[in-house]
């Protein structure tokens, strides 16, 4: 692959703000983003909504 090609094989957006990426941060576009991201999964920000099977069924007492 030419490396002009290869060069823009990975451009792609910021998954936090949607500005272009960074090679050293991606794919996120500056350190800022990425630590915002990682503070989004250590304050459960990206949490899956689940139903408690327990409180619907009182078989489980």
């Amino acid at each position: 692959m030419p490396s002009a090609t290869r060069k823009n094989a990975h451009k792609g957006k910021c998954p936090i703000c949607g500005a272009p990426t960074k090679a050293e941060f991606r794919p996120f576009c500056s350190r800022g983003c990425r630590d915002r991201d990682l503070l989004n999964w250590l304050g459960d920000a990206y949490r899956l909504p689940v139903k408690d099977l327990q409180a619907e069924d009182g078989d489980f007492d």
